[in-house]
C-alpha cells in the first residue's frame, strides 16, 4: 500500500495510519483524510490482504489480539497485543487469546471479548485464513498444537490451530464489519454455479 516512489511527506499529509517505517498489519485502521475515506486491513478468504472500507464510527478503535501476560517492574500488570502494544493495568480478566477492543485515539481498553465457544471468530492464519465462523469447541494436545474447530454461517466446518483464532464478536455478533462473502469459502462447485446463476441473470 505504501510504495517506494512517493515521498514520505506525501504519505503524512494524505493518510494517517501509515509510517514509511512501520508495515499495516491485521486489523490496523487508514485515514485518507483529503477524501474522508476510511479503511481496515483484513484478510479475504484466500489469505490475501484485503482493504475493507469502513464508517468514521469505527475507525475509532480496533480489534487486537491478547498475546501475553506478565508483570513488569514494581509488579505492574502488562497485556502485549498482536500488533506489538504493551498495555499496562488490564482487565484482570482479560486473559491470553482473548481480544481487546481499543479505541485508537486514547490507547485505552473500552471492552473485550472472551475466546470461548460461541463466539465469532477471523481466522487469521495457516490454511483457513480469512474465513470467519462461530468457535464450536477446543482439543488440548500436549506437547503439540491445540486444535480448534469453526463453523462457518452455512454449516462448513474445519480446524486450525489455536493461534490462528481471533476472537471478533461475542455469539454471532461481530464488532467490526465484515468484507462482502462474511468469511465464507466456497467450494470449487459451488463458486461454479455462483458464477453460471449470475452470468444467466446478465442474459
Amino acid at each position: 500500500f505504501v510504495s517506494s516512489y512517493k515521498p514520505k511527506q506525501w504519505y503524512q499529509r494524505r493518510v494517517r495510519g501509515t509510517d514509511m517505517m512501520f508495515p499495516i498489519g491485521f486489523q490496523d485502521v487508514i485515514t485518507i483524510e483529503r477524501t474522508g475515506e476510511f479503511f481496515r486491513m483484513l484478510f479475504d478468504v484466500k489469505g490475501r490482504f484485503l482493504i475493507h472500507r469502513i464508517k468514521k464510527e469505527e475507525a475509532a478503535y480496533k480489534l487486537c489480539g491478547v498475546k501475553s501476560l506478565s508483570t513488569a517492574a514494581k509488579g505492574i500488570p502488562i497485556l502485549v497485543t498482536h500488533d506489538g502494544r504493551t498495555i499496562r493495568y488490564p482487565d484482570p480478566l482479560i486473559k491470553v487469546h482473548d481480544t481487546i477492543k481499543l479505541d485508537i485515539e486514547s490507547g485505552k481498553i473500552v471492552d473485550h471479548i472472551k475466546f470461548e465457544p460461541g463466539n465469532l471468530a477471523y481466522i487469521t492464519g495457516g490454511q483457513n485464513c480469512g474465513r470467519i465462523g462461530i468457535i464450536t469447541h477446543k482439543e488440548k494436545h500436549p506437547g503439540s498444537f491445540d486444535i480448534v474447530h469453526v463453523k462457518d454461517s452455512v454449516g462448513h466446518s474445519f480446524a486450525t490451530r489455536l493461534s490462528n483464532v481471533f476472537p471478533i464478536g461475542r455469539g454471532k455478533q461481530a464488532w467490526i464489519s465484515l468484507p462482502r462473502g462474511k468469511g465464507v469459502r466456497l467450494t470449487i462447485a459451488e463458486e461454479r454455479d455462483r458464477k453460471l446463476a449470475a452470468k444467466a441473470k446478465e442474459m
